[in-house]
């Protein structure tokens, strides 16, 4: 028989591992513009703070905040990595970096960045409470608009 130590141990691993998989989650839902499956990684009460229109809160605003992102022609792929999480009961917080390479107004970009999160247990098990997403700016790659472009001559 484990100890309760052992017990406290194992559960602090599942709940780590739970919230990892929010992030994992998120960015597979986004990579496939399933604007309900990113939704559904949030709490009823969530906010999320993009940094690029105003921060948003519950469900509805969510969903509609995304359905702006991601229903368009812009693109985002984020790669998540490197999630520290802290548990302290039914909350926690974390920090989770990304690279996210997207398609903006024709461009091919590439940034970096990092989630602020807050986590909350629910009856549906953990989710997102808060999420503030902090971009470096973006950086230009490849090919820009159907003819393409050359790389710049080097200079001496």
């Amino acid at each position: 028989m484990a100890s309760a130590t052992d017990d406290d141990v194992l559960g602090r691993l599942a709940d780590v591992e739970a919230i990892r998989d929010l992030a994992r989650t998120y960015a597979h839902q986004v990579w496939r513009r399933s604007i309900a499956g990113v939704v559904g990684v949030f709490t009823d009460d969530g906010r999320v703070e993009l940094g690029t229109m105003p921060p948003v809160e519950g469900r509805a605003a969510i969903t509609t905040a995304y359905e702006e992102v991601l229903g368009g022609a812009d693109e985002f792929l984020p790669f998540v990595q490197q999630h520290l999480v802290d548990v302290d009961g039914d909350t926690a917080t974390g920090t989770c970096y990304i690279q996210v390479w997207a398609t903006i107004e024709g461009r091919r970009l590439i940034g970096a960045g990092y989630y602020d999160d807050r986590y909350r247990r629910t009856a549906g098990g953990w989710r997102i409470s808060h999420r503030t997403v902090n971009m470096r700016p973006f950086i230009p790659v490849g090919p820009e608009g159907p003819e393409g472009s050359q790389a710049p001559e080097p200079t001496e």
